[in-house]
């Protein structure tokens, strides 16, 4: 290379620094009342957006061609990676030194990016070990208040953060929780971080009408339609009824004079409501209930008559199945569907046609928020249940609104109640803190490390949870941000120079409904932004959802969840959600984080000595 070429270099560097420090200069008012420990990063992240508002790739591609850092891994310290870049072009073309750090203010040098980071996250999450970094965080099971074992094997396999989710349990479960983590903590000798979740404004779908009263009860069969696992039905005394045992696929209630009749080995005969005759064969009696088999499959509902075939009794014993609950109600929704979103809190019904085909009455759910609906616009989009199905907004009336249906499957799609709305293109005004979080916020700010908020989409909302936790005397208490919306996405940069002038902060990455807000296909782009802006800032980062999902519900993982564990190295801490084999899924990604410690910092490789490397004759 040409020395022209290497001053032609020096002169881009020198400029592109000097913009980067008048950009910068010119935000300085969101300096004012930061924390001190967050003053250098605050500085840091602010030449961190000038920076990323060039594109300086070709910069880059010539950088590297000289064998110069590219700038690439700037993030925590971008002004000293550019005066060090500049530095060595000047000792190349022979010049003195002229760029100083100490000329413009408080900014980290090299070493200093990755202290401030790493103090920030023990600041946070509590201290590292040295074989792995990356801090585990679980989400807690309601069966952990009165299972204490649960949370002493979670610990003992590598948990350093328990999560509990305000949006479920009560206090009492929670405090309970919280009893069975100090005992383990004194037990193994181990400390770990409560961090407790803010439900937050979250959008739902409301009640749909029930289902009809009919369970359907299926033996297992092969391939050529015989059974090979007989059904099992729990029968329970009406007036004295017991929990189903896990085997059993459904549970009816008798009267108890029945139950006292029947004996091992005895035969009930019933007509189902297909009109089907029917046996069940009594396998188990206990004193709670007895259980039956079933080799055909039956539908039965309420006031189905039940008869003990081969009793001793003359006349033979007979019995009817007590009232249950209806099916649970659920909307059946295609592509080009028409479906009216409502304020009022009526029960959700599917569409109705007449013989021809025409619809007589759209498909209807309600809003469990409904000040929504005279804040969206015609043409926004709308999805439901995580991205399940999809629509836009057609027409808004003063109390619905109209949606059509682009996103579902081809048989169509089923929507239950209680399932998440997102609507990514609206400006909604809502309350950041909804009643129940500020209730919640008294039993958090005396028990937790750490309070988690859920929808933070403003500096607005940042605000206002730090004013109700001064209100509560919490002022040390750390915050953790979920960025999980595209609006919260967009405003990221202001929330977290707001989110700075609190002595501690975090932030997560709850990919679920971010995926969903901002596109799936656009996801991948939007945590590694989100994962770059926190570095710059020095703010810990929770890599949450769907982390080795498949191994904590079903004790197998896909192939495509240990390379995504992989990928969360890169965050301070990894968030495992509840699962019958959470604790094989705590020991899988202790074991993944432990092997990527020396081979990943960041988003840096770390080159250490390969076995495969060393050729064999």
């Amino acid at each position: 290379m040409q020395i022209e070429e290497i001053g032609d270099l020096l002169e881009a560097l020198v400029s592109l620094r000097k913009t980067i420090v008048k950009d910068a200069a010119g935000h300085g008012n969101l300096l004012e009342t930061m924390h001190p420990a967050y003053e250098n990063s605050a500085s840091n992240l602010l030449h961190y957006l000038a920076l990323r508002q060039h594109d300086i790739r070709p910069l880059q591609q010539r950088l590297a061609l000289v064998g110069l850092s590219s700038l690439g891994r700037s993030e925590s310290c971008v002004l000293a990676t550019l005066s060090a870049v500049i530095r060595v072009l000047e000792a190349i073309l022979g010049q003195r030194h002229h760029v100083s750090e100490k000329k413009d203010g408080a900014t980290p040098a090299i070493e200093d990016g990755f202290k401030l980071l790493n103090d920030h996250a023990d600041q946070l999450l509590g201290s590292a070990n040295s074989e792995r970094t990356v801090r585990i965080m679980v989400t807690m099971p309601t069966e952990a208040a009165h299972d204490p074992a649960i949370i002493h094997q979670l610990m003992a396999r590598g948990m350093d953060c328990m999560r509990i989710n305000c949006a479920h349990d009560s206090p009492e479960i929670w405090q309970a929780m919280i009893g069975h983590l100090r005992t383990a903590e004194q037990s193994l000798g181990q400390k770990c971080r409560i961090f407790m979740d803010l439900g937050g404004p979250k959008i739902r779908t409301g009640d749909i009408e029930p289902g009809p009263k009919v369970i359907h009860i299926r033996p297992t069969r092969d391939d050529y339609g015989i059974t090979v696992i007989p059904a099992r039905i729990w029968l329970t005394s009406s007036e004295n009824p017991s929990s189903v045992p896990d085997d059993c696929a459904a549970q009816f209630r008798v009267s108890e004079s029945f139950l006292k009749c029947l004996n091992r080995c005895d035969e009930i005969t019933l007509t189902d409501a297909r009109k089907k005759s029917r046996k069940w064969t009594v396998v188990d009696i206990t004193e709670s209930g007895c259980c039956v088999e079933s080799i055909k499959a039956c539908y039965v509902r309420p006031g189905t008559a039940i008869q003990l075939k081969n009793g001793k009794q003359t006349p033979r014993v007979q019995t009817e199945i007590q009232d249950f609950l209806p099916q649970e109600g659920i909307l059946c929704l295609r592509k080009d569907d028409m479906v009216l979103v409502t304020s009022d809190s009526v029960q959700g019904t599917n569409e109705e046609r007449d013989s021809a085909g025409n619809i007589i009455k759209p498909a209807t759910i309600s809003c469990t928020m409904p000040a929504v609906v005279t804040q969206v616009k015609a043409g926004e989009s709308i999805w439901f249940d995580d991205g399940k199905i999809g629509g836009v907004i057609e027409k808004v009336e003063p109390e619905h609104f109209w949606v059509r249906i682009h996103h579902a499957r081809p048989e169509g799609s089923k929507l239950r109640s209680a399932k998440g709305i997102n609507l990514p293109d609206s400006q909604l005004n809502i309350a950041a803190l909804t009643g129940e979080d500020l209730r919640n916020l008294s039993f958090i700010a005396e028990h937790a490390d750490v309070v988690e908020m859920s929808f933070a989409n403003s500096v607005t909302d940042v605000q206002l949870l730090q004013e109700q936790l001064k209100r509560l005397n919490a002022e040390t208490l750390p915050i953790v941000l979920k960025v999980e919306t595209r609006k919260g996405f967009e405003n990221l940069p202001r929330m977290l120079l707001t989110a700075m002038r609190w002595p501690c902060c975090g932030v997560m990455i709850a990919r679920g409904d971010l995926a969903v807000e901002c596109g799936y296909e656009r996801l991948a782009e939007v945590q590694e932004e989100i994962l770059s802006v926190c570095e710059a800032a020095h703010v810990p980062v929770i890599w949450a959802t769907q982390v080795l999902e498949n191994l904590a519900r079903k004790g197998v993982p896909s192939r495509a969840e240990i390379s995504d564990a992989v990928m969360a190295h890169r965050a301070e801490c990894v968030m495992l959600n509840k699962g019958p084999h959470i604790t094989e899924a705590v020991e899988a990604l202790d074991n993944i984080l432990k092997r990527m410690q020396s081979h990943q910092r960041k988003r840096r490789p770390m080159l250490r000595e390969l076995r495969l490397a060393h050729l064999t004759t």
